[in-house]
């Protein structure tokens, strides 16, 4: 096979010998030739712009992106090129944000620490995790691992999926299943059908007192439904997510009522790297033996 040339944010990744690699100490993703690439991988949270760079990569074959969410990268594809995700790179880190979100507005920390930044001393009664009934939806991957670290609380587990495989409820009859559900973890893809599956009419279906946890997308939350729906005090939101994204300073979103937000950081740890380049290193293989790529989104040829 002729020479394939892998571009990545690894100056010392292990690559086959049938490659040749690019990464930022030889090539810069800026300013560097990157016309030979066949294999590209993003900078992980390089945005939009390190999607852009395909543009300049007429030979481009793969395009493997770090992430387990592909959608925004969807149109950069062309005829013929391979887009494969970052399924489980991901699952332990988000897995534990979504986790660690859930207990932290449970459990009042975004109060304990104003409390500590003005040194005051508030003694009160938060919710558990524990007793609650908790609805999984989208239960691939990184749900599953919710689903497993969760194993360890006194909870009901409830998944659901798009298509209700493997004895899990199907999304479209989530309905009549929200008004006894405590706590609701987003973990699915941002597609045409899930953009805004949570908009003021399905919000308002939510338990009294229900927690919404999104570790997924944004879109995924009609934002203003939500605000609306926080400010009544009848929900609250743990959101590692937003819509729109970064969140403006002067959003609304910022000081609504029962809200804690992280800035989009569930797959953003220590955890990604190894993980990473493992899958990276395992793709690279695959395709000089000629065998099926892992994780393919959209088969090229």
């Amino acid at each position: 096979m002729s020479k394939q040339v892998v571009w990545t944010q690894w100056d010392d990744l292990n690559v086959p010998g049938e490659f040749k690699r690019l990464s930022p100490a030889n090539t810069p993703a800026e300013s560097g030739d990157l016309s030979e690439v066949t294999f590209y991988v993003p900078t992980y949270m390089g945005g939009r712009a390190a999607l852009e760079l395909t543009k300049k990569m007429p030979k481009l074959k793969v395009l493997q992106v770090p992430n387990a969410g592909y959608d925004d990268a969807m149109e950069f594809l062309r005829p013929g090129m391979t887009l494969c995700n970052g399924r489980g790179i991901h699952d332990d880190s988000t897995g534990e944000l979504a986790v660690g979100l859930t207990i932290a507005s449970l459990r009042g920390f975004p109060t304990f620490v104003r409390d500590q930044d003005k040194g005051e001393w508030v003694n009160k009664n938060y919710n558990s995790i524990n007793d609650r009934k908790i609805g999984i939806v989208g239960f691939g991957s990184i749900g599953s691992t919710i689903a497993r670290m969760l194993s360890g609380f006194s909870v009901e587990v409830v998944a659901f999926t798009q298509s209700g495989r493997d004895k899990t409820i199907p999304i479209s009859e989530i309905d009549k299943h929200l008004p006894s559900i405590d706590i609701v973890i987003l973990i699915l893809p941002l597609t045409n059908e899930s953009k805004h599956l949570f908009d003021a009419r399905r919000l308002a279906l939510m338990k009294d007192g229900a927690l919404l946890v999104n570790v997924a997308r944004g879109p995924i939350v009609d934002t203003q439904a939500l605000i609306k729906e926080l400010n009544s005090g009848r929900i609250t939101a743990a959101l590692d997510v937003t819509d729109p994204e970064p969140l403006p300073k002067d959003h609304p979103l910022w000081s609504a009522k029962g809200v804690f937000i992280s800035p989009h950081v569930g797959g953003n740890s220590s955890a990604f790297d190894r993980r990473a380049r493992k899958l990276i290193e395992s793709q690279l293989n695959l395709l000089v033996q000629g065998k099926p790529l892992n994780n393919v989104i959209v088969a090229g040829n």
